[in-house]
């Protein structure tokens, strides 16, 4: 007697033979790319590759010329919005807060998708919001006015207001952009919990270190294709950043934690042999 293969669950999310762009102008043709379940996927490659169309596309906001954007199997575009906005979410590049709005009333809106004008507010809501202060410690700036907040903070409580949504998916467009050094290493670190406690995360991000270090699947884009997809040692090589980047390259393990670390060479100075290089 044989025995029946196993049904594989589709993809959290996919990229069917989608053409894609703003107005008239194509970014991305016939574009197939996936997304893993539960994994934390970074969307790398020059400035105006398809990166942030690519995610667009997968929240709804850029609709497909042709193809589908599929949320585990199923065609976005057959969805009704408010059920998507239950399931993913978005961080924009660019968010402003109302004048005078506070953190705790900004975050309360990532609830807007479980409230009707027959229910506005439940003590779930009041518990999400209450969760996602927790989790991007700003229980105690609650009150605070939003554009009284440094940068960092600021980048938090947008986060929050996404996990007020509660959504299994969150995309977020750049995300440590403006942001300094220490407070970008603070929210990637964020993220990383995140995706620990079973959230699957899609970013695009600048910092090719940044990408190699949190994230466990990498898109690799340029000219709105995408060039090559997976884990960071297959992905983050020097002939991949020279092909994509136009940039040489020495990849050496990262000191402190082993994954691939990209740095530039200088064009004056012939390369040297580094032990581990790639």
């Amino acid at each position: 007697m044989t025995s029946r293969p196993e049904l594989l669950d589709p993809p959290v999310l996919q990229a069917s033979g989608v053409t894609i762009g703003y107005d008239r102008v194509v970014i991305s043709r016939e574009l197939d790319v996936t997304v893993p379940d539960r994994s934390f996927t970074a969307i790398i490659g020059p400035n105006g590759c398809g990166k942030s169309t690519l995610l667009r596309g997968f929240a709804r906001v850029l609709r497909p010329v042709a193809g589908q954007m599929l949320l585990h199997g199923k065609d976005l575009a057959d969805q009704r919005p408010k059920e998507v906005a239950q399931r993913l979410g978005l961080l924009p590049q660019s968010s402003l807060a109302p004048d005078g709005i506070r953190v705790a009333d900004l975050v309360a809106r990532g609830r807007a998708p479980y409230q009707s004008l027959i229910q506005q507010w439940r003590p779930e809501d009041r518990e999400a919001v209450a969760a996602a202060l927790r989790a991007t410690r700003l229980t105690d700036l609650s009150g605070a006015l939003v554009d009284e907040l440094s940068g960092g903070h600021r980048q938090r409580v947008w986060v929050a207001m996404l996990l007020a949504q509660q959504t299994e998916v969150m995309l977020l467009d750049e995300p440590t952009s403006f942001l300094d050094i220490a407070h970008q290493f603070e929210l990637m670190e964020l993220l990383r919990d995140l995706h620990e406690q079973g959230k699957t995360v899609v970013a695009v991000l600048h910092d090719l270190n940044q990408a190699a270090r949190y994230a466990q699947h990498r898109i690799v884009m340029r000219n709105g294709e995408v060039v090559t997809t997976g884990p960071p040692a297959e992905v983050i090589t020097a002939e991949v950043i020279e092909e994509v980047f136009g940039l040489r390259v020495l990849v050496v393990p990262d000191p402190a934690t082993g994954t691939p670390s990209v740095v530039p060479l200088d064009p004056r100075v012939q390369p040297f042999d580094v032990e581990g290089v790639r």
